[in-house]
């Protein structure tokens, strides 16, 4: 992300992998903190610089972005396994938890198959017998009714 993109809207667009563009919503509590944060930065910088920056005032690494994980989770009392890619694997899980589908999913992630996100994203086999009583015409709660 770069300065020129605060304030933050609904979605922002992401350049992944394969320089892949995909749109990603963006929650009310995150646009407010990426605002508080980028009025603290204390280093200047142009509309098209990096917004997240290392104590060096550079681009921020994925490196730095791990090691910084690991100094928060150590902070806060997490475990080991709270790592950036669990946030995205959480996040996965709990929009599929939630009634979203397979395909907004892998969208959502920019996978290009819908096997990454498939082994990606586990369900719960509860979750996946409840959708099938509730939603199938062979099941024992049709139509949720």
């Amino acid at each position: 992300m770069k300065r020129g993109d605060v304030p933050l809207g609904e979605t922002v667009t992401i350049l992944g992998k394969g320089r892949k563009e995909r749109i990603v919503p963006v929650l009310p509590l995150l646009r407010d903190a990426i605002d508080a944060y980028a009025k603290e930065i204390p280093f200047n910088g142009a509309p098209g610089t990096a917004l997240f920056l290392s104590r060096r005032g550079k681009p921020m690494s994925p490196r730095e972005a791990q090691g910084l994980m690991q100094r928060l989770r150590g902070a806060l009392g997490l475990a080991e396994s709270a790592t950036p890619h669990a946030l995205r694997h959480s996040f996965a899980t709990h929009i599929l938890s939630g009634g979203g589908d397979l395909r907004s999913v892998q969208e959502l992630l920019g996978h290009a198959s819908l096997s990454t996100t498939q082994t990606y994203t586990a369900i719960e086999t509860s979750q996946l017998m409840k959708t099938y009583e509730n939603a199938h015409p062979r099941g024992r709660n049709p139509r949720g009714g």
